[in-house]
């Protein structure tokens, strides 16, 4: 089993701002927890985040350097999102990080956080580039991942967590976007009950509305690996870019998209006239305008919401989704939790 569970967890509910916040302030009612079909593997070793480096979108250095500050300031964050990409700049792999351990003298330790239908992939990916370094790498079969979308009755999750944090691994606010609320870890067969008290057990298609609702691309459907563009699928907005670090796999096309200033087409949360046909829509189906120009491809959804690649020239306009020949009208919007100077 990871060590340290009990510190990792209390850390997490008393170092981050605004956590009493953000606790407080979705929904109503209490704390849905969602339980994720996303797989955990477990990067670790001294060279351990200088391995991550070379190979995703983000700092991995902050996870074991911070800001220079000693723990528990927030300089030294408790997860980060990422993405893998090929060397086209196009994305492999959606993935959020995890600390584990707890300060910059201790061996790095880091939970990744991946598609659990990539798994294998994943790891074939990560050993072809690990060489000679000192990482070890292997699945965590052992945890359940969790969201949490919590409610304005949910209560004091520090207080909560503080008397039974040995069965919370990680409890930390999601690093994409306050509206998608927490991510937690825990040792399988938890009882979160005791983690959450007052917490219930949600339905994974609900998460997915709330993604969906709220744009967040998440997995392999919403971000078709060798196909989605990062800056197009919004990492920028979700934090989980550094335009700063040094060289990673795939930097140059996107770092040359931002330095020109100009994305014609983002990820957008899209709301259908009427519910969408059940496992019959084609990958990637055009959406149209009025007079029958593209205007981009439908990615993922269920029910009336979902989630599209759209040209922003585009978004204001009657838009349909063709599908074998049928026309269904949708709507698309920018989300509200996206930066107030983002093009419109």
């Amino acid at each position: 089993m990871l060590v340290r569970a009990g510190a990792a967890a209390a850390t997490a509910t008393t170092t981050l701002p605004g956590l009493r916040r953000l606790w407080r302030g979705g929904g109503s009612g209490a704390a849905a927890c969602f339980q994720l079909g996303r797989a955990l593997l477990a990067v670790r070793g001294a060279e351990a985040a200088i391995f991550l480096q070379g190979l995703l979108t983000n700092d991995v250095t902050r996870l074991v350097e911070g800001d220079g500050a000693p723990p528990p300031a927030a300089g030294l964050p408790r997860a980060l999102y990422a993405h893998a990409l090929n060397v086209q700049g196009r994305c492999l792999y959606d993935v959020i990080l995890y600390r584990l351990h707890e300060n910059p003298e201790e061996e790095p330790h880091i939970l990744l956080e991946c598609d659990g239908s990539v798994l294998e992939a994943i790891q074939k990916h990560l050993k072809l580039y690990k060489i000679r370094r000192k990482v070890n790498i292997a699945p965590c079969l052992d945890l359940s991942l969790w969201a949490v979308v919590p409610g304005e009755q949910a209560g004091d999750i520090a207080g909560s967590l503080a008397k039974s944090a040995g069965q919370a691994l990680i409890l930390t606010p999601d690093p994409r976007t306050e509206v998608m609320g927490w991510r937690l870890i825990t040792k399988k067969g938890a009882n979160l009950s005791e983690i959450i008290p007052g917490s219930q057990i949600g339905n994974i298609q609900d998460y997915h509305r709330h993604r969906y609702k709220q744009g967040i691309p998440e997995g392999v459907k919403d971000l078709p690996p060798g196909v989605a563009l990062p800056l197009e699928s919004n990492l920028a907005y979700m934090n989980g870019i550094s335009f700063t670090k040094g060289c990673y796999i795939g930097q140059e096309l996107t770092a040359r998209t931002h330095h020109m200033g100009v994305i014609r087409k983002r990820l957008l949360p899209v709301h259908f006239s009427a519910p969408l046909p059940k496992d019959n829509i084609p990958e990637g189906a055009e959406i149209l305008t009025e007079s029958g120009k593209s205007a981009g491809k439908f990615r993922a959804g269920g029910g009336e919401l979902g989630i599209a690649l759209l040209r922003l020239a585009n978004i204001n306009e009657p838009l349909c989704l063709n599908i074998a020949g049928d026309k269904v009208k949708l709507t698309a919007n920018i989300p509200e939790w996206w930066p107030k100077t983002a093009s419109k």
